[in-house]
């Protein structure tokens, strides 16, 4: 595992009209490019997960897994607008010398395709065996896919859609309105909304699992007045993401998921998805709330070369990074 930093010195143009005038990417690498450079396999990440894939999905990456780093030559890159090295609120506005913070540029999944892209080149791959992402991860992939059709062999989407749902949203505009409330909310400084961005979690959290399995792992006797452990599992999960991720960068990205939609600009959904010719592994997991596998099923029904596969798992959302294992046999299943 090697992590790199690239930075790319000419202008980015987004697809809101404004410019990034440089653009630093992070990005990891596992294994080695074989001569014929046919063995690259390409993740793309989730909201706040970073470059580091055999940390985050290391159910299907490493040693004996999936995507072994003995056979493929593994890379993930750090999404622009988060806050694990590539662009951001914490990079340095090249125009004050001081991070940007809530004045950094809305990017959308299209503008992170556009710095996937650039990276390529600049690796001087010219096909990617396998292009997979899950949620977040899977809307940068099938939006690359509709980029650059020719560039890609096989592509495995999870747990995700070809468009933000009214659903997701709603959910994201909650989550920005917590930040919001945050006193410390647009401080300049690497804390500000830290409260917001706990509250923000935990209105994520009720929609990465679901009603059975807050039920069957939280539930406190009958004999408790307080302290409940679903309230000390929320709290949890919002102070261990305040210490790993970036208010600025969260409200930043869920605006990026919310402008989601592989037809904007391209015609009807349904065409859209039909021009793909890409072979295709589409998996769901069945207790899926936050998207649930309705929206998988319409993308198999008009992507061509695709095979939808229902994982059975009483995670939620969750699922797609705990079922690592199940989702590496359907995904052996179908090359």
């Amino acid at each position: 595992m090697n992590k790199h930093f690239f930075t790319y010195r000419q202008p980015l143009k987004l697809e809101n009209g404004q410019t990034l005038h440089t653009l630093d990417v992070v990005y990891h690498t596992y294994g080695t490019i074989n001569a014929d450079k046919s063995n690259v396999v390409w993740f793309c990440h989730a909201l706040t997960a970073n470059s580091d894939v055999a940390d985050w999905w290391d159910s299907l990456v490493g040693e004996g897994k999936t995507y072994d780093p003995a056979k493929h030559f593994i890379v993930c890159a750090n999404i622009i607008g988060s806050c694990y090295g590539s662009s951001g609120p914490l990079s340095i506005n090249p125009e004050t010398q001081k991070p940007f913070f809530s004045s950094f540029p809305q990017v959308t999944i299209r503008d992170m395709v556009q710095a996937h892209i650039i990276l390529r080149k600049h690796l001087g791959i010219e096909k990617i065996n396998t292009i997979i992402g899950g949620s977040m991860g899977g809307y940068q992939v099938i939006e690359w896919a509709l980029t650059e059709p020719s560039i890609f062999e096989n592509m495995v989407l999870v747990a995700t859609g070809a468009q933000e749902s009214a659903w997701g949203i709603a959910i994201h505009t909650a989550q920005r309105l917590a930040i919001e409330t945050d006193l410390t909310w647009k401080e300049h400084n690497q804390t500000a909304g830290a409260n917001g961005l706990k509250a923000a979690r935990a209105i994520g959290m009720l929609t990465y699992r679901n009603y059975d399995a807050f039920v069957k792992t939280q539930t406190d006797d009958e004999h408790k007045l307080d302290n409940f452990k679903a309230s000390s599992y929320i709290n949890y999960q919002g102070e261990k993401l305040v210490k790993r991720f970036n208010a600025y960068s969260y409200w930043i990205l869920t605006k990026s998921m919310d402008s989601h939609n592989i037809a904007r600009n391209r015609g009807k959904l349904e065409d859209v998805l039909k021009s793909i010719k890409i072979k295709t592994t589409i998996i769901g997991i069945s207790s899926d709330h936050l998207c649930p596998v309705n929206e998988q099923k319409i993308m198999a029904q008009n992507i061509q070369n695709s095979k939808f596969i229902e994982i059975d798992s009483p995670y939620g959302h969750d699922g797609f990074l705990i079922e690592g294992k199940l989702i590496g046999d359907a995904i052996e299943k179908n090359k």
